[in-house]
Formats: C-alpha cells, sequence, structure tokens
C-alpha cells in the first residue's frame, strides 16, 4: 500500500501566494521549453445531457513531478469538479490527489503573468481587463507581481460586477482599478490587456490596439470562442502555451486563419515555454504587439499541484489515504 495525500479545497486555500504560484509556474514553462512532455486537452463532449469531459497532462522533470487535470462540467448537475492527481516524476508513485478548483484562477493567472513577464514592456504600468469573474481576478492578481501597475480599468457587460470587481482588486492590489463599461476607448493608454470572459464574440477591436500593448487571452478554447478578433491576431507576435493546441481548439487563431488574416504556417512565432527558456526571442521592439494565447495546459497544472503537495507537507495538512499499487492488486483474482 502506498500513502497518498488529499488536499480539499479548504486546505489549498492560502497555501500559496500569487507571487509562489508564478516562480512555480515560469520554472515550468522553461522546463517545457527545454523538452519537458506536455499534450493539449483532451475534451470529450456530450449532447444530451450537455456537458463536457476534459483531461491534459505534463511531465516537469527538473520539478520532478508529473500529473494533470481532469474535470467535469456542465451535465446535469451543471456545475464543475476539478481533480487533480500528481505522481512522482523519478518513481512514478501516486503522490497527491488535490481537489483542483480553488487554485485554477492561481495556476491559470500565473501563466498569464510568466506570458506577461516574458512579453510586455518592462515599462508596462497601464492594465485593461475584460472580464471581472474568478479568472480575471487570478490573471490581475498575477500580473501585478511582475509589473508594477499604476492603473487598472475593468470592463464588463454587468455593471454590478465590475464596481464590485474593481472595489476588491483596489483593496487588494492598492492601486486604483477603475469599473468602466466597454466602449470605444477601452484600450486607451493600456500597457497590458487581459480578456478573461465566456464572451464568444470579440470584446474589443483589435484595430484601436496600439503599440508596444501587450495582450493575455485565456478564454480562446473551443473553436467556436474567439474573445479577440482576427485583427488582434493578424498584428500579433503571436505565442501560444502549446503550439499543438493552436490548431486544436485556439478559436481566436482558427478564425483569423479562416478569414485569411493570417499564415497558419507562419504565424505562430513559438511557444511560451521556448521563450522563457531563450530558445525563441520575446518582444523585440517596444512598438511591437505581442500575445499570449494562453488555453490551459498539464503544464502549469502540475507546477502548482506541486507547489501545494510541498506545502501541504510542511504544514502538516491533508488527509493521508491508502493507494495500491499495481504490483499488489492488478492480480485478476
Amino acid at each position: 500500500m502506498t500513502e497518498v495525500l488529499f488536499l480539499s479545497s479548504d486546505e489549498v486555500t492560502d497555501l500559496a501566494e500569487p507571487a509562489d504560484y508564478v516562480d512555480a509556474v515560469r520554472s515550468a514553462y522553461r522546463q517545457r521549453g527545454r523538452g519537458a512532455p506536455a499534450e493539449p486537452r483532451t475534451a470529450l463532449e456530450s449532447d444530451d445531457p450537455p456537458g463536457m469531459f476534459t483531461t491534459y497532462a505534463a511531465i516537469l522533470p527538473e520539478t520532478g513531478a508529473m500529473g494533470g487535470y481532469m474535470y467535469s462540467a456542465g451535465f446535469g448537475a451543471r456545475d464543475a469538479w476539478f481533480v487533480t492527481p500528481l505522481y512522482d516524476a523519478e518513481t512514478g508513485t501516486l503522490q497527491a490527489i488535490i481537489d483542483g478548483a480553488s487554485m485554477n484562477p492561481f495556476k491559470t493567472g500565473a501563466a498569464g503573468a510568466v506570458g506577461v513577464d516574458a512579453l510586455a514592456r518592462e515599462d508596462a504600468t497601464e492594465v485593461a481587463v475584460f472580464g471581472s469573474g474568478a479568472q480575471a481576478r487570478g490573471q490581475l492578481r498575477a500580473t501585478a507581481t511582475v509589473r508594477d501597475l499604476e492603473r487598472v480599468r475593468v470592463y464588463s457587460t454587468t455593471r454590478e460586477n465590475r464596481i464590485a470587481f474593481a472595489e476588491e482588486m483596489t483593496d487588494v492590489l492598492g492601486i486604483p482599478v477603475e469599473a468602466v463599461p466597454p466602449g470605444e476607448g477601452s484600450l486607451a493608454g493600456a500597457d497590458i490587456v487581459i480578456t478573461a470572459t465566456n464572451a464568444t464574440e470579440p470584446v474589443f477591436d483589435g484595430t484601436n490596439l496600439e503599440p508596444g500593448t501587450h495582450v493575455t487571452a485565456m478564454g480562446q478554447y473551443h473553436t467556436e470562442r474567439f474573445e479577440i478578433d482576427a485583427t488582434t491576431v493578424e498584428r500579433s507576435v503571436y505565442v501560444p502555451d502549446l503550439e499543438d493546441r493552436v490548431y486544436q481548439d485556439a478559436g481566436a487563431f482558427l478564425n483569423a486563419r479562416s478569414k485569411g488574416a493570417i499564415d497558419d504556417d507562419d504565424h505562430v512565432h513559438a511557444e511560451l515555454g521556448a521563450v522563457v527558456a531563450g530558445m525563441a526571442d520575446g518582444r523585440t521592439d517596444p512598438e511591437q504587439i505581442t500575445l499570449f494565447d494562453s488555453g490551459g495546459t498539464g503544464i502549469e497544472t502540475v507546477a502548482a499541484a506541486h507547489l501545494l503537495y510541498e506545502r501541504a507537507r510542511a504544514e502538516n495538512l491533508g488527509t493521508v489515504l491508502s493507494f495500491s499499487p499495481a504490483s499488489e492488486a492488478l492480480t485478476g483474482r
């Protein structure tokens, strides 16, 4: 029998700060740039009842961990459940099972922040955020750890939501966060633009992006979902989390390709891991528009899970479960 640590959502909460997630995820993408294995999501969809079951995974050799996510969303309960198994990359032993929902905005936000750190101008201080939910919180909190932000504007179609977000993030970050309805001036003065919405249509006009802007787009993980338009993709130095994912479910890229705005053989600049590892250039000109397309991978998931596992062990948190290895249980008897 093997002892496996189960971490509940309550135990995961407050185990790590956004900067801790960013450090772990940066290391993970560096490993990916050096060849660490990672695969795009597998999404199994159901029409009746409507829902999706998703998995993805990665191995981080230097971290010494591997694993990924599996989650259901929709179906009859109209909710979602995230489970993260974590394995030792040296022995293959199952180490932990983590209730993964509460860490999701932090690990995804950390991936966005690593993209900001690798691609945005060093002097970027102003952010425009589209979206006011959990993922927008995670993106903004993580981004604030890699740039000295001075002003944030949040755009959301629901007035109450954007006001509540602005008030909360002003307190959390200690900088002015202004609630603004979407409109023509959305991008004015923004050095960093973050999209974290459920939109299926573009939330801004890419012709209005100012030279030197960096865009983090993290709602592009379905062929029919593109919260940024073809012009934004066309104008950008395009950097995805995983290149294989681009041709599978990166909705904004696929939309731009279908409209003839880009040549798909040339427009993918490099994966984020290659930029972080120094295998490819990131921003080479302050006037460039850069775009990190973050659809979610096992890279940041395993990095975050390992961080939480190590913290939980140090603080004696979690419930120990007994698992039988195949050498003992796979008998056929």
